[in-house]
């Protein structure tokens, strides 16, 4: 831990109580996002795509209190997630690598990531080259998204061998699709046509926040696995990590002048932020930072410095009549006008993620 991510334990503490009241509120029920007024949260019953997270914060705060009532509590609801397994989307990546790598040697958890990971290499398509988005959450199944690649790809790596070749694959595809040929544009979504090839989805948009964030977090976790070898240039992966940094706006150590919690859709920019991007950004950095080279302390440097922004301006204190830990101004989808300001699960589990790595409470590594 750095000397200047020493004064960010208040936010993680201020976290970890609001763990323990959202537990105590939504009781069986999975949290996917509240209100910016009082807390109050909507829930799911099976977790949708975000179930995962609220599994891994609950193992975040048994790590953190060492109680054994907190650690059953997480190994309950990591339990509760075992029906994605058979479920057809590619957001299983999400579900069963967050619901479980926190989770370190737990014998549950490790038997449900070993056996969603084999269900996802079942899925791979291999003319393709990846793993279809699915039709489990609706719509058409023959999508490639950003966000069915972050966590698909160190859940496939896990299996060796194929799983390996698959998950390399799997990252590879996406990169060629998303990144495509513009350097300064990401395509978050593609459809695929038997007569028109792949072609680019009008929803996400181009400038949606967590698109960069996904696809940033997922080549940092194919960097930290030297057994993920994608095809091509052996030095792609580093590329692409510079690249995506690049489109954040930072110049050197400073903040983009729109600051480092980006606009929910860059083609609105007086719309509303997404605090979620920035704290998966911020891990995304953080495992970067941990990646050998020239750009490891800038990496670091940037991570402590947009957590540091969040906990500031963005996480709720004592006295301002919400519950204390909340991380405020996420946008679940601004298209539709759905939680634009409010505390979303994710975005609570990455900043609580960053900022128990800055503190050497987990290994970033692994997560």
């Amino acid at each position: 831990m750095s000397a200047d991510g020493a004064g960010l334990g208040p936010a993680f503490e201020a976290v970890m109580a609001r763990v323990a009241v959202t537990a105590e509120a939504v009781g069986p029920r999975f949290p996917l996002y509240a209100e910016p007024a009082d807390g109050r949260w909507t829930t799911t019953g099976r977790g949708s795509w975000t179930g995962g997270f609220w599994a891994g914060l609950l193992w975040l705060r048994a790590v953190h209190t060492g109680d054994a009532a907190d650690r059953r509590a997480a190994a309950a609801c990591t339990a509760r997630l075992a029906p994605w397994v058979r479920a057809d989307t590619a957001t299983r990546g999400l579900i069963l690598w967050y619901g479980t790598a926190p989770a370190g040697d737990d014998a549950g958890a490790t038997e449900l990531q070993d056996l969603g990971a084999r269900a996802m290499l079942s899925a791979y398509d291999r003319e393709l080259g990846l793993v279809p988005w699915g039709d489990a959450l609706g719509g058409p199944r023959l999508l490639a998204r950003v966000d069915g690649v972050p966590g698909t790809v160190p859940l496939l790596a896990g299996v060796g061998g194929q799983g390996a070749a698959a998950a390399a694959d799997h990252l590879s595809r996406h990169l060629d699709l998303c990144l495509g040929a513009n350097p300064g544009v990401l395509i978050p979504a593609l459809t695929f046509d038997a007569v028109a090839g792949w072609q680019p989805c009008p929803d996400p948009p181009p400038g949606w926040s967590r698109g960069r964030a996904w696809l940033l977090l997922a080549v940092a976790d194919a960097l930290l696995r030297p057994d993920l070898a994608l095809p091509g240039p052996a030095a792609r992966l580093g590329e692409a990590a510079e690249r995506l940094v690049a489109q954040l706006g930072f110049a050197g150590h400073e903040f983009p002048s729109c600051g480092p919690v980006p606009a929910a859709d860059a083609g609105r920019p007086d719309g509303p932020l997404d605090t979620s991007a920035a704290a998966i950004t911020a891990v995304a950095l953080l495992k970067l930072a941990r990646v050998p080279g020239p750009r490891a302390a800038g990496y670091a440097y940037r991570a402590e410095a947009i957590l540091r922004r969040l906990a500031e301006d963005h996480v709720t204190g004592p006295g301002s009549g919400r519950p204390t830990g909340m991380l405020l101004d996420g946008c679940y989808d601004a298209g539709k006008g759905l939680a634009v300001r409010h505390e979303l699960v994710w975005g609570d589990f990455f900043l609580a993620l960053g900022l128990a790595a800055v503190h050497g409470i987990v290994d970033i590594t692994r997560v």
